[in-house]
């Protein structure tokens, strides 16, 4: 297969853009679908040392449902859900506790936490997982 001059040009843009501004390798379809590479998402920290994450689209993009990666690393902290998640879980050991009851997820579970859930976020070891809520802007209602 060979590469014409603009596919060339579209990737190299795409590389710089993951390299500098820590942004993610994505494709963004004039129809409004976004594919993102999770593998090239670049966590930052959150709240705590151990905590990272990385909101993957816009409130502009996807105003309704919000996306990002999350890693804890030897880890828990509380937290009280505003909006409903769902989690995905890409790597390592993710655990919920709540109402003294832990939910475990592997590689590829997905768990449910509703809104309004008091919760734990935890993991033994690592975790990498994908979260997905509704309403987008959870930063606001945290």
């Amino acid at each position: 297969m060979q590469l014409n001059e603009d596919a060339i040009r579209a990737i190299v843009t795409e590389v710089v853009k993951t390299i500098v501004n820590n942004e993610p390798v994505r494709e963004v379809d004039p129809s409004g679908v976004i594919t993102i590479r999770t593998d090239t998402v670049r966590c930052e920290p959150f709240m705590q040392e151990g905590v990272r994450l990385k909101d993957v689209v816009s409130l502009e993009e996807a105003p309704r449902m919000g996306a990002g990666i999350m890693e804890l690393d030897h880890t828990s902290f509380p937290w009280t859900l505003t909006y409903d998640e769902y989690d995905l879980v890409l790597d390592g050991v993710l655990e919920i506790e709540i109402g003294g009851r832990v939910h475990t997820g592997h590689p590829g579970d997905i768990i449910y936490i509703p809104k309004g859930s008091s919760i734990r976020f935890q993991t033994p070891s690592t975790a990498r997982y994908a979260y997905f809520v509704t309403p987008a802007n959870w930063q606001e209602n945290a």
